[in-house]
């Protein structure tokens, strides 16, 4: 008897999956708890195993297609030869799953969302920007790259075998001989001031305005609709601070040349963990069913790793228990994990705070959006060198900027300065992180 594969709910955001690969192919004999599948969830690519046994008959949903969570992916029979002709797989079909989308997107345009939990940005009486894109200027020419400017200006030819032997582009420069001539004077001008362009000119092949677009993967299509969300209902606003990092900075040297490899993103998670326990109240978050504070009774902090697919936050779970080595060991492991997409679901579902950090990409100060329903987020840039006072004489120091974006249903500005103010002291006085 037939029976049919619907796409699984393998976390619990998940909406639809892309199947990423098939193990097996039709006609094969799976047994049950044998790998059938890998599916790129909005998280992650998880393996996915046969529930029961049967000759996989017909694949519905091929390797890179999508799929709705319920919809049929593939038939199975009991038997090898039983016949599937005129079988109607169960489960979302496609075109239901697409009709009940757009019914759900009409409804939420018309009324009021009944779900307070999931607010949307159309329910909210917001319409997006809507992309209209300008005609390509086809019959615009390119040929005017390919063809020599020194045949098209005019210029002396000493002034063009100069501009020859240096690399001179002949259109930057103005001339100023007989009908605005370049002449070998004006490229000594051009070359004592600049205004001339070194090297050979590239060739476009495509008119202006031409575009190409791309799909969104499951988990850039969950990270554009939870930060929209987040952007549009959230009321953030922003602490700023500047940390005097020439403690930290010579603190990890130190602990570098015992060859214990601690970074400066491991200090700063365990600085907030540290600090969240004195403030509580950035440890925090908001449920928009209920319209209440959430008090998390745990310290666990998200941290931002980016993928080429998009962004996932795995947790630190009780990072206030943890010593530097602890933590710093754990974040490895996690990104590691994370990028290779074997994250388990519960490390990296939940957090109560969340730290991005942005330094080791030379990024020195930027505004992070908070990841509901957390109420915080610290924004960490990366260490500067730059001139400071101390003693009333300015003299050369290090300097580090951390932005704290705060959910201000929760948290008030003195009691995120108050947080900021007391990461900041740990991180000024690094050895507060290892006693």
């Amino acid at each position: 008897m037939p029976f049919t594969l619907t796409m699984p709910k393998l976390s619990p955001t998940m909406e639809e999956g892309t199947i990423a690969k098939w193990h097996k192919s039709e006609g094969d004999f799976v047994e049950a708890g044998e790998l059938l599948m890998e599916v790129a969830t909005d998280k992650a690519t998880v393996e996915h195993t046969a529930i029961d046994e049967g000759y996989l008959r017909k694949i519905i949903v091929s390797e890179g297609g999508e799929a709705s969570v319920n919809q049929a992916i593939a038939v199975f029979t009991e038997k090898s030869d039983e016949s599937i002709e005129g079988y109607e797989p169960e489960g979302v079909s496609q075109a239901a799953s697409k009709e009940e989308s757009n019914s759900e997107e009409d409804v939420s345009k018309s009324e009021p969302s009944q779900k307070a939990d999931k607010p949307s940005v159309a329910s909210s009486g917001l319409s997006q920007p809507q992309f209209v894109p300008a005609p390509p200027l086809e019959e615009y020419d390119l040929s005017q790259f390919s063809v020599s400017h020194d045949d098209r200006i005019k210029a002396s030819p000493v002034a063009k075998k100069v501009a020859k032997e240096k690399g001179l582009d002949l259109s930057t420069v103005k001339g100023t001989g007989p009908g605005g001539r370049v002449v070998k004077k004006d490229l000594e001008k051009a070359q004592a001031s600049g205004d001339f362009v070194f090297g050979k000119r590239e060739v476009p092949n495509r008119v202006p305005g031409s575009y190409h677009e791309e799909a969104l993967s499951p988990m850039r299509k969950v990270i554009s609709r939870r930060l929209q969300e987040s952007k549009t209902f959230i009321p953030h606003f922003y602490v700023t601070q500047t940390i005097n990092a020439d403690a930290l900075f010579e603190f990890r040297k130190q602990l570098r040349n015992l060859d214990l490899k601690i970074s400066f993103n491991d200090c700063v998670v365990r600085a907030c963990a540290l600090a969240l326990r004195k403030y509580p109240v950035a440890n925090s978050g908001f449920n928009t069913a209920n319209n209440t504070i959430i008090h998390y009774d745990t310290i666990d902090i998200s941290v931002a790793v980016s993928m080429s697919e998009g962004l996932i936050t795995p947790i630190v779970r009780h990072a206030d228990f943890k010593d530097l080595g602890e933590i710093s060991r754990e974040i490895r492991s996690l990104a590691k994990r994370a990028k290779d997409g074997k994250l388990e679901p519960q490390e990296y579902q939940g957090g109560s705070f969340t730290v991005s950090n942005l330094g080791m990409y030379g990024v020195t100060d930027f505004k992070a959006i908070i990841n509901p329903p957390q109420s915080c987020i610290l924004a960490v840039g990366g260490i500067l060198d730059t001139p400071v006072v101390k003693n009333g004489v300015v003299v050369p120091g290090k300097t580090m900027n951390m932005t704290l974006s705060a959910d201000h249903r929760v948290v008030d500005g003195v009691a995120a300065a108050e947080f900021v103010n007391y990461v900041k002291k740990y991180l000024e006085n690094p050895v507060s992180l290892v006693i």
